[in-house]
């Protein structure tokens, strides 16, 4: 009797353990691997990664990849729109299974979208977006809500009256764009006036050459919106090297590291904060959806929100 009992409860467990395994197979064939027996390769191509901005995507994109089990093959483009349709071209070439595309700008970018299309792989947008070819996804922040968020503490700060420079990203940008529509919107009836408007492509090195010019010839200036806090701290540079720091009001755009202890210093007033490396876990998650043939939303807005002096350290505690 004693042996029969110990002999039931050794097959039960067996046939427990078993059943565990088969599960935990499933699920990751499901989930991980999505296709039995084949590994998923995943390609991104990035604009830039000597922007802090989108190395804090490719960090969520590789985190995610890790976690899930796919492989990722990363791409740099380095500022060239050119390099970013080879780049296409090349992770096309290696077969993978999803692209994930962060454009230089929208529009050059299109002819790499459909090429991804003519091979029938999908493609998720990651920021910025494209003026063309066809796409699972768009993952983007609410850039019209965060050049309002801009605007209005712009106007608050500078007590409803004063001269401000727009810094813009590479006019191609499209959606970047839309983060100076709402900054401007904001200012409409206000005392606030944009008295000049340059581009920097996004660029800490270039900002800090145009901001220079427009000291040059507004030096009377009050304050800077940049979109993007590469271009933000660029300016900040020119600012403190002409000896104008604190007495011109700097807003920038993403919740970089540097813009946020810029800002903890007093020597930037605020910025708004993206999630990138939320937008890069997203993308891996839609993409594997996009895989099994699950539905997707066209347009996903993430959320942005205002940093200041008062709440900054809650922003660069999560960077910790």
């Amino acid at each position: 009797m004693k042996k029969e009992f110990v002999l039931l409860i050794s097959t039960s467990l067996l046939f427990f353990l078993l059943g565990c395994g088969k599960k935990q197979a499933k699920e990751r064939v499901e989930t991980e691997m999505v296709k039995v027996g084949k590994e998923i390769v995943l390609g991104y191509s990035t604009p830039a990664l000597n922007n802090t901005f989108w190395i804090r995507v490719t960090n969520g994109i590789k985190e995610e990849c890790n976690k899930r089990g796919v492989k990722v093959i990363i791409t740099d483009a380095q500022d060239n729109p050119n390099k970013q349709l080879n780049d296409v071209e090349d992770l096309i070439q290696k077969k993978v299974d999803t692209l994930l595309i962060s454009p230089y700008e929208s529009d050059p970018v299109v002819p790499a979208v459909q090429s991804a299309n003519r091979a029938n792989i999908p493609v998720i947008i990651v920021d910025i977006g494209t003026s063309g070819g066809e796409y699972a996804s768009l993952i983007i922040s609410d850039n019209i809500k965060g050049g309002r968020l801009a605007g209005e503490y712009m106007v608050k700060a500078l007590q409803g009256k004063g001269k401000v420079a727009h810094i813009q990203c590479q006019l191609g940008a499209v959606n970047a764009q839309k983060r100076g529509q709402g900054f401007e919107e904001t200012l409409k009836g206000t005392g606030v006036k944009v008295v000049v408007k340059r581009p920097a492509n996004s660029r800490r090195d270039l900002a800090m050459q145009v901001m220079e010019d427009i000291l040059q010839r507004h030096p009377d200036l009050d304050g800077v919106f940049a979109q993007n806090d590469e271009m933000a701290l660029g300016a900040l540079q020119a600012i403190e090297a002409a000896g104008k720091l604190g007495k011109i009001k700097v807003i920038g755009f993403d919740g970089n590291k540097d813009a946020l202890e810029a800002i903890k210093k007093g020597k930037m007033l605020a910025t708004i904060a993206q999630q990138p490396e939320e937008m890069g876990k997203m993308a891996v998650d839609i993409a594997l959806k996009v895989l099994r043939g699950e539905k997707v939303e066209k347009d996903i807005y993430v959320p942005v929100r205002l940093v200041t002096k008062e709440n900054v350290d809650e922003f660069l505690s999560k960077l910790q």
